[in-house]
């Protein structure tokens, strides 16, 4: 299973860098050719509104364990996830070598290079263990979806915090928009000179909150949300093996099955076909050379006129 601090030492994916680039690179150009400046932009005041009152919030509506999670999904959101379709094939060829190991010795053998090997990860450990249990394959079906299913709804939950956080951001920017322009109003006297500079600043909230919203929140829990089915799709793809293994069916009805759960460009059943082929066509050759020696010493007979038996 892979936690938090693997997550962090994934590499960054340039993608989302790229993506987050040239959003902000939308973002910050018009004030890049103004006057004013960067700093035009800054609102203490307005950021502590937005972003306390949305962490606040998320703490408040959800445990606290999935709202850190959530929280530690934003940054991730930049790195390579995790599980891919590549990493199916890995796993396929997991499945394929533990198929090779119970054939000829049974589960023995199988337990032997699972020692030798190390662990797999939580679920991929659970499944090895009923099947080494030597439970039937309906029951190792249904433990192993009900776990997949248990895990996708656990995992779930953080993608939910992240959207409910995309939803409080905008309503606490005009809540800081308010905030802001009851200040100047209860300060306004004869003196309006700095009225427009402190109306710039009470709205600089309703950014901060749109923005967070739709380049923070809505992009880490979409990511999640990936990551997630990914996730989802490999343990499915365990599950069918377990189950495989569990029926006793040979290495090449494992792969052929397993193949529907990779991308057409990654099916390596020609490889099966191949040899497949390069027997039959040992076979047929084994039949029809006896065929042509036959043949040849006939003609040998025939033009020495001498009779085979």
């Amino acid at each position: 299973m892979r936690t938090s601090l693997d997550t962090f030492r994934q590499p960054y994916a340039r993608g989302p860098v790229v993506g987050a680039s040239f959003g902000l690179l939308i973002l910050l150009s018009p004030i890049a050719f103004s006057a004013h400046g960067f700093l035009v932009l800054f609102s203490l005041a307005g950021l502590i509104v937005v972003l306390g009152g949305v962490i606040a919030t998320a703490f408040m509506s959800f445990p606290a364990d999935d709202v850190r999670a959530a929280l530690r999904a934003i940054p991730a959101m930049l790195r390579q996830p995790g599980a891919t379709h590549a990493s199916l094939r890995l796993d396929m060829n997991d499945i394929l070598h533990w198929a090779r190991q119970i054939r000829p010795n049974g589960p023995g053998g199988l337990r032997a290079g699972l020692h030798a090997l190390g662990a797999k990860g939580p679920f991929v450990n659970y499944g090895l263990n009923m099947v080494l249990s030597e439970y039937r394959s309906e029951d190792v079906r249904a433990m192993m979806e009900t776990a997949a299913e248990a895990s996708y709804d656990r995992d779930c939950v953080p993608v939910d915090v992240l959207r409910a956080m995309t939803s409080h951001a905008p309503a606490f920017g005009m809540v800081g928009t308010l905030i802001g322009m009851i200040v100047m109003l209860s300060e306004l006297d004869d003196n309006i000179a700095g009225t427009g500079a402190a109306l710039g600043v009470a709205f600089l909230a309703t950014l901060y909150g749109v923005v967070s919203a739709r380049m923070i929140y809505m992009p880490a829990a979409a990511r999640l949300q990936q990551e997630i089915d990914d996730r989802q799709r490999r343990h499915l793809l365990i599950t069918e093996g377990m189950v495989m293994l569990a029926q006793g069916e040979t290495p090449s009805h494992i792969q052929d099955r397993l193949n529907g759960f990779l991308r057409p460009e990654q099916h390596d059943y020609f490889d099966v076909i191949a040899n497949r082929r390069e027997a039959g066509f040992a076979a047929m050759g084994a039949a029809v050379k006896p065929t042509r020696d036959t043949e040849a010493s006939r003609r040998q007979s025939t033009l020495f006129g001498t009779s085979s038996a």
